[in-house]
C-alpha cells in the first residue's frame, strides 16, 4: 500500500471527493453499478407494490422480506469463503447475470398475468441466495479496483454515495412507471440495467499487483479459519459486534416510521415520504463527508461520534411532536447510520489481510443485514406493547450505551490498528519504528 499523501495531492472540492475515479477499473465499476442500482431500487418499490396489490396483506410483505433476507444471512459466511477461494471478478459476473435473469422472470410473469404468491416467494428466496454471494464479494472486490490503495476509503464512500443517490432516483421513476404502465415495466428496466454492470465487469482488467494468496482448503476449513481470524483480532471482533448491536437495537426505527408519520405527528403519506427522504439525505451527506476525507486515520473515533449522533437524534425524535423537528432528527439519524457503517467498513478493509477479506466482509454483511431483520421484528413487537415513541427512546438509549462500551475499547483499538496501518504503508513511519510496529501487530491476536 502506498504511503498516504497528507496534503491530498493538492486536490480539493469535487476532485478530492471523486479521487477514486482516477482508477480506470473503479470508474467502470462505479458507473455500471450506478445505473444498475437505479434499476434495483425500481424493482424493490415495484415488488412491494405488487405484493400488496395481489395480497392486500402487510403480513405477506413481511414474509417476502424474510424470504429475501434470511437466505442472504445464512449463506453470507460460506460465500465469504468462496470469495477468498475463487476469482471475485468472475463470481460477480455470475451473480449479476443471475440477478438479471431473476428480474426478467418477474417481468414476464407479471406481463403475462401469471404471477402468483408462490412465484414471488420463490424468486425472493432466489434473490436472497444471489445477494448472499454477491454482497460480501462486491465489498471485497472494491480493493482490487483501486490503483492506489490510499483511495480505498474514498471508493467505499463513493459506493455509499451511488447507493443513496439511486435510492432517490429509482423509487421516483418507479412510481411514475407503475402509474403509467404496471410493475412488469419496472422489472424489465431493472433487467436491462444489469447490462451496464455486466459490460463494466467485462471491461475491467485486474492488475497483477492486486493478486492475493487464495484459500485452498475446504469451505468448512475456510469458514473456521475466518471465524478464528476475526474473533482473535480485537479491532475486527469489536467492530463487528458493535455493528450487530446497533443493527439489532437501533435500525428498527425505519419500520416504525409510518406510525410516527400518521399517529404521532398527525400527518399523511406525504409526511412519511419526507421522513424517509430525510434519512436518505442525511445518509448521502454522510457519504459525501467521508468521501471528502483524505485519510483513513481517525475513522475509529468517527465511528464513536456517529453512534452518539444516531442515538441522540433518535431520543429527540421519540419526544418530538413537530414535523419539522422530526425531519431534522431523521437527517441526523441518516447521517449517523451512514458514517458509522461506512467508517466500520473502511477500517475493516484497511486492516484485514487480503486473503481473509471476503470472509470478513461476509461477517460484516451478516452483522448489519441479519440482525437488522431480527431487530425489525423485535422493534415491532415491543412497540405493540409500549408504543412506538417509547420503543425508539429505548433504541436511542441503547445506542448511547453501546457508544459508551465502544469508547472504553477505543484506546486499545487505536493502539492495535496503528502498527497495522504503518505496516501496510497507510500512514508514514520512520524505518526505525517498523520493528516496533511489527511487534505490536502480533498483539492484535489474543
Amino acid at each position: 500500500m502506498n504511503t498516504v499523501n497528507n496534503d491530498g495531492g493538492g486536490e480539493h472540492g469535487i476532485k478530492l471527493i471523486l479521487r477514486a475515479l482516477r482508477s480506470r477499473n473503479y470508474k467502470l465499476f462505479f458507473f455500471g453499478q450506478g445505473i444498475s442500482l437505479i434499476g434495483t431500487w425500481m424493482q424493490q418499490v415495484a415488488l412491494g407494490w405488487l405484493v400488496y396489490r395481489l395480497t392486500n396483506s402487510a403480513f405477506f410483505l413481511g414474509i417476502v422480506a424474510a424470504a429475501s433476507t434470511i437466505p442472504t444471512f445464512l449463506i453470507a459466511p460460506f460465500a465469504g469463503v468462496i470469495a477468498d477461494k475463487f476469482n471475485r471478478h468472475r463470481i460477480l459476473f455470475v451473480t449479476q447475470t443471475l440477478a438479471m435473469v431473476q428480474a426478467l422472470i418477474l417481468a414476464i410473469l407479471v406481463f403475462t398475468q401469471t404471477i402468483s404468491s408462490w412465484h414471488i416467494i420463490a424468486l425472493s428466496i432466489f434473490m436472497g441466495i444471489i445477494n448472499g454471494f454477491d454482497m460480501p464479494t462486491r465489498q471485497a472486490f472494491v480493493y482490487e479496483l483501486v490503483d492506489d490503495d490510499d483511495d480505498l476509503p474514498n471508493a467505499i464512500a463513493l459506493n455509499s454515495m451511488i447507493f443513496n443517490g439511486a435510492r432517490f432516483i429509482g423509487p421516483t421513476i418507479a412510481g411514475v412507471i407503475i402509474a403509467s404502465f404496471n410493475e412488469s415495466a419496472c422489472f424489465f428496466i431493472n433487467a436491462v440495467s444489469f447490462i451496464a454492470v455486466l459490460i463494466s465487469l467485462a471491461l475491467i482488467r485486474i492488475s497483477p499487483q492486486k493478486k492475493y494468496n487464495k484459500h485452498n482448503g475446504t469451505v468448512m476449513t475456510g469458514l473456521k479459519d475466518g471465524l478464528s481470524y476475526a474473533s482473535k483480532s480485537i479491532p475486527i471482533r469489536t467492530i463487528l459486534l458493535l455493528l450487530s448491536l446497533i443493527s439489532l437495537l437501533v435500525m428498527p426505527y425505519s419500520v416504525l416510521m409510518p406510525i410516527f408519520a400518521k399517529d404521532i405527528l398527525g400527518g399523511t403519506s406525504l409526511t412519511y415520504g419526507f421522513l424517509m427522504a430525510a434519512v436518505g439525505v442525511g445518509a448521502l451527506a454522510g457519504a459525501v463527508f467521508l468521501a471528502s476525507r483524505r485519510t483513513v486515520q481517525g475513522l475509529d473515533s468517527l465511528i464513536l461520534i456517529a453512534i452518539c449522533i444516531l442515538g441522540s437524534s433518535l431520543i429527540v425524535f421519540s419526544f418530538s411532536r413537530y414535523i419539522l423537528l422530526s425531519i431534522v432528527m431523521m437527517l441526523f439519524a441518516g447521517f449517523g447510520v451512514m458514517v458509522q457503517m461506512a467508517s466500520a467498513n473502511t477500517v475493516l478493509q484497511s486492516i484485514v489481510d487480503d486473503d481473509k477479506r471476503g470472509r470478513v466482509m461476509s461477517f460484516y454483511t451478516m452483522s448489519f443485514m441479519g440482525t437488522a431483520f431480527i431487530g425489525s421484528i423485535l422493534g415491532g413487537s415491543i412497540a405493540h406493547f409500549i408504543t412506538a415513541p417509547y420503543t425508539i427512546l429505548i433504541s436511542g438509549t441503547c445506542c448511547l450505551a453501546a457508544a459508551l462500551l465502544f469508547s472504553r475499547k477505543l484506546t486499545q483499538i487505536k493502539n492495535l490498528i496503528h502498527p497495522i496501518y504503518v505496516r501496510k504503508g497507510i500512514i508514514p513511519q520512520v524505518a526505525s519504528g517498523i520493528g516496533t510496529a511489527a511487534t505490536l501487530t502480533a498483539e492484535t491476536k489474543e
